[in-house]
């Protein structure tokens, strides 16, 4: 199983933020879960990919998961404003293994996702979901330190 090495720090994506957080993955995607729910978001689905790659592809991968969170007001907002928004929706969190019992937890980033729409009122939006989730994202900090 490929790990990053244990001095190499995780690179933040442009297109999210993150942290890292100790644990094992269960508990991991307990206390992500109950943050963003603090936030308002609620967990659509949770696609395993590392299993997925392992029953599709008979590939091993470190453990990494993929949450679809989504804010029901906001969303209803966007879907108002723009009904083939959905194609943006929902927001993803990635949970993936950095090594035993370390997990780099990364939030993608609203207002990259909705820059697309090119509107105003979505980039509006778009900024108030950025705040929950770096709030979330905040949660987790001080509840690891």
């Amino acid at each position: 199983m490929h790990y990053p090495s244990a001095t190499e720090k995780p690179p933040q994506p442009r297109y999210g933020f993150g942290i890292t957080l100790s644990g094992e993955l269960d508990q991991v995607v307990e206390i992500v879960t109950e943050a963003l729910h603090r936030e308002g978001f609620g967990v659509l689905s949770d696609i395993d990919v590392a299993a997925t790659m392992q029953r599709k592809l008979g590939k091993e991968m470190a453990d990494y998961r993929v949450l679809g969170a989504c804010n029901p007001a906001l969303a209803d907002q966007l879907l108002n404003l723009e009904v083939d928004a959905g194609l943006l929706l929902p927001c993803n969190v990635v949970i993936r293994a950095l090594g035993p019992g370390s997990f780099q937890v990364e939030f993608v980033d609203p207002e990259v996702m909705l820059a697309v729409l090119q509107l105003p009122e979505a980039a509006h939006l778009a900024r108030s979901a950025r705040e929950k989730l770096q709030r979330v994202r905040d949660i987790l900090a001080a509840s690891s330190a």
